[in-house]
């Protein structure tokens, strides 16, 4: 493994741990303030300052340009991140924060498992060899008795 892929992995891994932690925070001051959805006006402002920050430190607001001449499809990006901001913020507290993010986990293991197979929005083809399939499996199954008792 090269240190390149350790640092990808870590540099993912924090990013995964992130998203339990960022469903815990919105679904609490959705709670507090008794609205999930503008729970998630605020997490997307905060998130758009960040991202506008980051934009001006790397230089790379000419490339704002661009985007007229991109895919609209590639705009749904926005559309899904919406989705799941208001669906964990939403259903954690109901559901149990363990709960909705081991089934947004399995979610995303399917869903990334059939991009890469398939090589869709020009990901790296990685085929879906038995092992991968069994991977998924197991983390359904994972799934399933994370809810039994």
């Amino acid at each position: 493994m090269t240190a390149e892929t350790l640092r990808y992995g870590a540099i993912m891994v924090a990013a995964g741990m992130g998203i339990p932690l960022l469903a815990a925070l919105n679904a609490r001051l959705g709670g507090l303030i008794g609205a999930p959805a503008a729970a998630a006006v605020v997490l997307f402002a905060v998130a758009f300052l960040g991202a506008v920050a980051v934009m001006l430190a790397t230089g790379s607001t000419g490339k704002l340009a661009l985007l007229p001449t991109q895919p609209r499809h590639l705009m749904l990006a926005g559309l899904l991140v919406c989705f799941y901001v208001l669906s964990v913020t939403w259903v954690a507290p109901r559901f149990g924060l363990g709960n909705a993010i081991t089934c947004v986990l399995l979610g995303q293991l399917v869903s990334a498992s059939l991009i890469d197979h398939f090589g869709l929005f020009g990901a790296i083809l990685r085929q879906m060899t038995p092992l991968r399939m069994a991977g998924l499996a197991f983390m359904a199954v994972g799934v399933i008795l994370t809810q039994k008792g």
